[in-house]
């Protein structure tokens, strides 16, 4: 390649790197205004209904389970702070008690807003999926050939590096935490309650195993799920995790 011929090429690359450099820092100063506050939302799937009972009934046994990757996430005391504000009684035995509350922490962390979304839709039991961050921009490259190939696959390399650059600084940041929930309530004297459970085992790709049970019982069950999701520029998890647990009790301790 001659030298004049590279010299037509410093203006082209220029020209090509002037536009991408913009965009990163506009969409940076976007993310950072749009982002500024932090929105907190809790949503539960289905509304559960309880009798009401005289005050000297207002017993209730609390499990709390966590098996995320956050095991020091920790709802429970919340949730017992705020039944006893509102009258209940906790009990370590689940015998005396005369509501059973039992939660068990599926995701709590970084998670994109979509995968959030398929977990309240999936609703309580389902799958959780991954929910990975991501973006990208495609680049025309396939009519392009030789040097001029080469001069748009280094723009987009460098343009990437700008985008990446700036979302360095302004990121728009989602943690979630995701809960299913059981209530038990026991039934009046004279009442029976029959139970039956259809179990979905998932056997890859060799099949589906269903197991199913039926009984009676002294208990009637009700299952949601509850997800919570913080959402700001820059967040840290240090910094939702509070705003969560506040939502996300406040909202199983209502239902009670």
């Amino acid at each position: 390649m001659s030298q004049t011929h590279r010299h037509r090429r410093t203006p082209a690359l220029a020209t090509l790197l002037l536009p991408l450099s913009l965009l990163a820092g506009c969409a940076a100063t976007e993310t950072a205004i749009a982002k500024r506050d932090l929105t907190v939302q809790t949503k539960m799937t289905d509304s559960i209904f309880l009798q009401p009972v005289r005050p000297s009934e207002r017993t209730v046994f609390v499990e709390v389970r966590n098996t995320s990757d956050k095991p020091d996430f920790d709802i429970a005391g919340a949730i017992e702070q705020k039944l006893t504000a509102s009258g209940y009684m906790l009990t370590s035995d689940p015998t005396v008690a005369r509501f059973m509350l039992q939660a068990n922490i599926l995701q709590a962390g970084r998670s994109a807003q979509t995968a959030a979304e398929r977990a309240y839709e999936g609703g309580f039991g389902s799958v959780l999926t991954g929910g990975a961050l991501g973006a990208g921009v495609g680049y025309g490259i396939g009519k392009a050939g030789g040097a001029d190939a080469l001069l748009i696959t280094l723009g987009a390399l460098i343009g990437a590096g700008l985008a990446t650059a700036a979302d360095a600084s302004v990121s728009d940041v989602t943690y979630s935490v995701i809960t299913d929930i059981q209530v038990s309530e026991r039934a009046a004297p004279g009442e029976i309650v029959s139970q039956s459970d259809i179990q979905d085992n998932d056997q890859g790709s060799t099949g589906t195993a269903y197991q199913s049970s039926a009984t009676t019982t002294d208990w009637k069950r009700y299952r949601t799920r509850v997800v919570a999701v913080a959402n700001q520029a820059n967040l840290e998890w240090e910094e939702a995790a509070p705003q969560i647990v506040d939502g996300m009790t406040r909202s199983i301790a209502g239902i009670f």
